[in-house]
């Protein structure tokens, strides 16, 4: 599955301070421990949780801040909620989450900034306290985002240590230049501080508390965690290095399992990593198995991950599924070798072939997620892919048509060395000014245009293992973004994958 998949809106309020500088706006922080709001804006259903907010308020709290978390998801009043907890808290600092900047699908290209826009002009309009974006969303165009949605700072990357040291810096009115990450603007131009990546084993123990984590799994049917941050792989499209780093880093497996016990004390069983690939490197995903068991926890629980194909074997399989796993979503992206060396994938259909028939052999459900329309794409390659996933017929397929551009991947660069975006014609989306992508741009080999859709839908020719995404999300489609189908099954019990709920729908 791609970044942003994995990983979906109110009026026009005054700006007030949004001409400060930076250290202007810090001047307005007067607390000597300022008091910290976390403000999550995705509302997207079935609903995900904030887990960075989650992380975010351990290491808040932690350094002595009082803090509160104004969640926005289930919100029917957003203004009267904004206006009743900044009147009742007064923040002296806000920092809002952007997890998606768009539901990342070519076929409705929903863009969801304009909406979290007016969240942030509803905050300043209620308070002075200066505004910090973050989030895995707005790392990946940081100075575009902030731009657009008029806050004061963002924070590249993970912010447990490098946002308390803003807050640090803040109560000396100074010293912005020194905090990792961070993005603000100085003379009317915006900077862009170099991130740090954090020490992750010195980060407190996820205590998980500060969001209703067990509303979330009643609405949204499971709960993610963590067990690495960062992608070491070369894929030309993932914006997920660019998100979290390029270096897989580890949290140690006793980390894990006591964020899952904290969770499972919330009464909640099914589970979701968020890895970039759960099985990179491959020891230490072994060795997260082997701690899940010997807590007792495996017993208890399932869990899904995100995976690549490759390393994958008989003695993962089976550490897997005594560990507790109930599904695998394994990034494929195409069933043609000349494709997957194109988009820098280190595995092959045979690859594929062997992960398949593991799968099946120790009972493992599987899907394999797929990208269609990449750079050397043709009907040829297309209809390889389709047969070949028939051949090996996981329990379920996704389709993603198009590959969404982001900025800072080598495919932005691709499209940037073609000439202006706005003219080229195998881009399609939103291209005028958007030279960062921030609205969504993406692209569609040559021959095969706007109707790639069409195409795919009649090659599927109807095999229901298929999941394709539609222009409105409501018909268990493969768009999570306000899947009415899935929300229904939730609120009727389901739990686990989204694809796994919607392949059991399907029978």
């Amino acid at each position: 599955m791609n970044f942003q998949q994995k990983n979906a809106r109110t009026g026009i309020f005054y700006l007030s301070c949004r001409s400060l500088d930076a250290d202007a706006k810090v001047e307005t922080m007067k607390m000597s421990s300022p008091t910290v709001l976390l403000v999550n804006t995705n509302r997207m259903k079935p609903a995900v949780a904030p887990i960075g907010l989650d992380y975010l308020a351990d290491s808040v709290n932690a350094a002595g801040h009082p803090l509160r978390l104004l969640d926005l998801c289930f919100s029917e009043d957003i203004a009267g909620d904004t206006d009743r907890m900044t009147r009742e808290f007064a923040p002296g600092v806000i920092g809002v989450t952007v997890r998606n900047t768009d539901d990342c699908y070519f076929t409705s290209q929903a863009f969801f900034l304009p909406e979290i826009k007016e969240v942030i002009a509803m905050l300043h309009h209620y308070s002075a306290a200066p505004i910090v974006l973050g989030g895995v969303g707005y790392s990946v165009a940081p100075s575009a985002a902030l731009d657009y949605c008029g806050a004061d700072f963002g924070m590249i990357g993970e912010g447990e240590q490098a946002f308390v040291q803003f807050l640090q810096a803040s109560q000396n009115r100074g010293g912005l230049d020194h905090v990792p990450g961070l993005v603000y603007r100085e003379d009317g131009v915006i900077r862009q501080n170099p991130p740090r990546p954090a020490d992750l084993a010195a980060l407190p123990i996820p205590q998980r508390q500060w969001v209703d984590n067990a509303r979330y799994f009643s609405k949204g049917g499971q709960a993610g965690f963590e067990t690495k941050r960062g992608c070491p792989m070369d894929c030309i499209y993932c914006a997920d290095p660019v998100a979290k780093g390029r270096t897989a880093r580890l949290m140690p497996p006793a980390r894990v399992v006591a964020e899952l016990s904290a969770l499972r004390r919330q009464g909640i069983d099914h589970f979701h990593t968020c890895d970039s690939e759960f099985n990179i490197p491959e020891d230490h995903c072994l060795e997260v198995c082997r701690a899940i068991i010997d807590a007792g926890l495996s017993d208890g629980i399932r869990w899904y991950a995100y995976c690549s194909p490759v390393p994958f074997h008989d003695e993962m399989a089976a550490l897997f599924k005594r560990a507790g796993c109930a599904g695998i979503n394994f990034g494929a992206d195409s069933g043609s070798d000349a494709i997957l060396r194109r988009l820098r994938r280190h595995f092959t259909a045979a690859d594929l072939a062997a992960t398949a028939s593991i799968c099946r052999r120790h009972g493992i459900p599987f899907m394999f997620d797929l990208l269609v329309g990449s750079p050397g794409e043709t009907r040829d390659t297309i209809r390889q892919t389709i047969d070949l996933m028939r051949r090996l017929s996981p329990d379920c397929v996704g389709l993603s048509m198009g590959v969404r551009i982001y900025q800072g991947t080598r495919m932005a660069e691709e499209a940037h060395a073609l000439g202006s975006p706005a003219d080229h014609p195998n881009l399609y989306g939103a291209k005028i000014n958007n030279p960062h992508f921030l609205r969504p741009v993406f692209y569609i080999a040559p021959g095969l245009g706007e109707d790639i859709a069409d195409h795919v839908r009649e090659t599927v020719a109807g095999d229901n293992r298929f999941f394709l995404p539609e222009p409105t999300a409501g018909k268990g489609n493969y768009n999570y973004n306000d899947n009415s189908v899935l929300v229904q099954a939730i609120e009727n019990g389901a739990r686990g994958a989204y694809w796994d709920i919607l392949r059991r729908l399907r029978g």
